[in-house]
C-alpha cells in the first residue's frame, strides 16, 4: 500500500481498506457481463438477472468510490492555484473545501434521507422496498437509495474529521 493510499483518520484507513477488497467485484462484474454476452449471442438464451444486477454492483461501488477518493486525497481539485502556495495557505484552502463540503453533504443527506425513506417504507409506515419493476423486479433501487444514504452520511463523517485536522493543523505535510 503507497503512503497516498492509507488515508488521514482511523475512518479514511478503514475506507481505503474496504475500496480496495470491493475493488475486486468490478473483476467479477466483467466476468458476469462476459457470462451474459456468451448467453445471449452464442447461445441465444439471455438472463433476466445479469443487466440489473451488474447495474446496481457498479453503481454501488462508483458510490463508494467518491468515499475512497476524499479519502485518499484525491478528488477534484484546482492544483494551479493550490500547488503555487504555502503549506499554510493549502490548509486554509483544505478548511474551506471541508466547509463547503460539510454544507454540500447536509444537502445530500436530507435529499438521500428523503429518497431512501421513499424507497422503503410504503404511505403508510410499513416497510416496503421500492423495485426495478421489470420482470425479475429485485429491490435493487430501494438497496442503492440506502447505499447513497449511508455513503452520505459516512461522507460528512469524513469532511468533519478532515476539518478538525485540518483546523489542529495536522495536515500540514
Amino acid at each position: 500500500m503507497n503512503d497516498e493510499d492509507v488515508g488521514f483518520t482511523w475512518l479514511d484507513r478503514a475506507i481505503v481498506w474496504l475500496g480496495k477488497k470491493l475493488s475486486l467485484v468490478f473483476a467479477v462484474i466483467v466476468l458476469v457481463s462476459f457470462y451474459e454476452i456468451i448467453r445471449r449471442y452464442v447461445f441465444d438464451a439471455p438472463t433476466l438477472w445479469v443487466h440489473e444486477t451488474v447495474t446496481f454492483a457498479g453503481a454501488t461501488l462508483f458510490v463508494i468510490g467518491g468515499l475512497y477518493a476524499l479519502a485518499t486525497d484525491r478528488h477534484v481539485r484546482i492544483v494551479l492555484v493550490y500547488d503555487a502556495v504555502s503549506h499554510r495557505t493549502q490548509r486554509w484552502l483544505r478548511v474551506v473545501h471541508h466547509l463547503l463540503g460539510l454544507a454540500f453533504c447536509g444537502m445530500l443527506l436530507f435529499a438521500s434521507w428523503s429518497m431512501a425513506k421513499g424507497a422503503v417504507l410504503a404511505p403508510w409506515g410499513g416497510i416496503r422496498l421500492e423495485t426495478s419493476g421489470s420482470a425479475w423486479n429485485p429491490p435493487f433501487p430501494a438497496l442503492l437509495k440506502v447505499a447513497i444514504l449511508v455513503a452520505v452520511a459516512v461522507m460528512t463523517l469524513q469532511f468533519l474529521l478532515h476539518l478538525i485536522r485540518d483546523l489542529r493543523g495536522k495536515g500540514d505535510k
